[in-house]
């Protein structure tokens, strides 16, 4: 056998090849080709639609935080000493002002009744000089001494009075204290820990964002969130901003506050943050597959007179079922939420109009 007649062999098995492989994609075409002229002649194409109104919509971000109590301190002494009273019961309120420790004063005592003894003489002793000065019994540099006497004497009470409300540890505010670490009789310095105490009327919120959300952040948002160990959600409203970014995260701390009037909530706990950037109370939204996107924007395919409309449109917030839609449709609209890659513009159909539609419209981030 020549090599011409070997090379004739080889193409025509290669075309019978491509061949098989092709008939049944063109049988496919062909179907297609026929099912659709079929679905055409037979009557309008039967899809679904929904009625474009006006709905709630609210731009979130989703972050996670950490709830903290109003107010918290942990108790500790100025100063050093004996432990001879404790005045108040772990896991109690107590209130501003209130005397929880006391600490042994017994040389600061003395000290105070020695001082008040010298004070009142040098009293006496200035008010008789005061008579004398008149009479000129007495210089009036002689008196002058004597009235400086008085005031060093009154400074030096002043002092120890001062020292003795240290050895007195009292609640900086009103809330409730937790559990001891000391009892009476143990010797307590400044970095002994007493207990702490915490203002839980309401509770603050500290979480953080990405800084490419700066410029929507606002004093008086409102936040809201849930912690594990309590059913619901809670609300709060943001009052402080970090006013940098820290360089480590990239990320803006931010603070808010929320009533905690029964005391549900604790500090420490884990919060899952929903921050509401902003809030729209008559926007345009569609569900999301009715939403085309394309190059260089989004469409829908709107119903005009019992026939297929292509319409451009402009969106902004986004949820996984929502789509707010800026411009391109009017409330009363009906758009296409089936059927949209059969459909074309001219092309008549039968619309069922969805039941319930779309309800609030909020977007996760």
């Amino acid at each position: 056998m020549t090599t011409v007649v070997k090379r004739l062999l080889t193409i025509g098995i290669v075309l019978l090849v491509l061949g098989a492989i092709a008939w049944p994609k063109l049988d496919l075409i062909g179907s297609d080709d026929t099912s659709t002229t079929q679905a055409a002649g037979g009557g309008p194409l039967a899809v679904n639609g929904y009625v474009v109104r006006e709905s709630r919509v609210a731009d979130r971000i989703l972050t996670t935080g950490t709830v903290m109590a109003n107010e918290e301190v942990q108790l500790a002494s100025e100063v050093s000493g004996m432990i001879t009273e404790i005045l108040f019961e772990e896991g109690t309120y107590v209130e501003a002002g209130q005397l929880l420790i006391k600490i042994n004063d017994a040389d600061l005592q003395a000290q105070y009744d020695r001082a008040v003894h010298r004070l009142r003489l040098a009293e006496q002793q200035v008010s008789r000089q005061e008579a004398l000065l008149e009479q000129g019994g007495v210089s009036q540099e002689e008196f002058d001494l004597t009235q400086n006497e008085l005031r060093l004497l009154e400074a030096d009470l002043r002092l120890i009075d001062a020292q003795l409300e240290k050895t007195e540890v009292r609640a900086p505010f009103a809330g409730r204290i937790g559990l001891r670490q000391l009892s009476a009789g143990s010797f307590i310095t400044p970095q002994s820990r007493i207990a702490s105490l915490q203002d839980l009327s309401s509770v603050k919120i500290d979480f953080s964002l990405p800084e490419k959300y700066a410029g929507q952040l606002r004093v008086g948002s409102r936040v809201e969130f849930s912690v594990p160990s309590q059913a619901g959600s809670f609300r709060g409203t943001v009052y402080a901003l970090e006013p940098r970014v820290d360089e480590n995260t990239r990320t803006l701390q931010i603070r808010a506050r929320s009533p905690n009037p029964d005391g549900r909530l604790l500090p420490g706990a884990f919060a899952d943050v929903e921050l509401i950037l902003a809030e729209y109370e008559d926007a345009l939204v569609v569900p999301t597959i009715s939403v085309v996107p394309e190059v260089g924007g989004s469409k829908v395919y709107r119903l005009q007179n019992g026939t297929v409309e292509e319409r451009r449109v402009d969106t902004g917030i986004r949820t996984q079922t929502t789509v707010q839609v800026l411009s391109g449709l009017a409330v009363g609209d009906t758009v296409l939420t089936t059927g949209l890659q059969l459909v074309r513009t001219g092309m008549p159909v039968q619309v069922t109009v969805e039941a319930g539609g779309v309800g609030q419209a909020e977007v996760g981030a």
